[in-house]
């Protein structure tokens, strides 16, 4: 409902962490996940599509997979074919060993398509700086790494026979927003609010991240959306919620955002 730009609340030291976790999943999905030069042509076709199966198959996590450690005996080898019903992908038992647990961190570098990836990168850089900042470097960096294997698991526990890839930085992203909600409530934050064109608004970041977050757990029960099967938005909560739950120790120290300064609403902030 609100498209996040920018948040007033500038970090004293660099980001290490955060630029590097946005250069990683930008390199992953550009020059190692198969299709993505087709997706910019527009000339993506069967070899590119049972590529990328293939590839998601071997790096995704899946969480039939990840709670009984149910390997399929058949999977997509990468290559195309020709069967009764046409041309498709070639299917074979696996070639590679998987591991479920390592896929949780492999697929949290993988997307499914340019929106899905800047649309988590948006978030990571508006929001990851000052949770770094706070926790510092290494810290942060495991923080990231706990709340993406939370929001995996706990996926995976609510659809423990599903066979579809879970891919995205979605449950990590998600920890970072949680944390920065618990530490950084006040925080203004510029938006984009589409009604007519896109108006700037600047709201405070329990505003923002709030609705998030309500939105989240609305869609994750399939209220409100055609297609909360293909998103996973339980996953979302899950790690919105651990984020918020390992920050909250940090809460007591955690210096204020500067006052805003300028027109708010048409009133003058303070």
């Amino acid at each position: 409902m609100v498209i996040p730009v920018h948040d007033v609340n500038p970090a004293r030291r660099t980001p290490w962490v955060t630029y590097a976790l946005l250069a990683a999943n930008l390199t992953v999905f550009v020059f190692l996940t198969p299709g993505v030069s087709g997706s910019l042509t527009g000339e993506g076709g069967l070899a590119q599509l049972c590529g990328l199966q293939a590839f998601l198959e071997r790096y995704a996590v899946v969480p039939q997979e990840l709670i009984h450690h149910r390997m399929p005996r058949l999977v997509p080898t990468g290559g195309t074919g020709v069967g009764p019903q046409g041309p498709g992908c070639v299917v074979g038992p696996p070639g590679y060993d998987k591991v479920p647990e390592l896929s949780v961190l492999t697929s949290m570098f993988l997307h499914g398509g340019w929106l899905h990836l800047l649309g988590n990168l948006l978030f990571l850089w508006i929001f990851g700086n000052n949770v770094e900042d706070r926790m510092g470097h290494v810290r942060f960096l495991l923080f990231y790494l706990v709340c993406g294997y939370a929001a995996a698991y706990g996926f995976a526990l609510l659809n423990a026979d599903s066979g579809a890839p879970l891919i995205g930085a979605s449950g990590a992203i998600a920890g970072v927003l949680g944390a920065y909600l618990v530490l950084y409530p006040k925080a203004r934050v510029w938006v984009l609010v589409p009604f007519l064109i896109f108006l700037p608004l600047r709201l405070p970041a329990w505003t923002v991240l709030g609705l998030w977050f309500v939105l989240q757990a609305v869609y994750s029960s399939g209220g409100g959306v055609a297609d909360a099967g293909t998103v996973a938005y339980a996953a979302h909560v899950v790690g919105f919620v651990t984020g918020m739950l390992i920050a909250w120790p940090l809460r007591p120290g955690t210096p204020p955002p500067p006052e805003p300064r300028g027109v708010l609403f048409g009133r003058q902030a303070r």
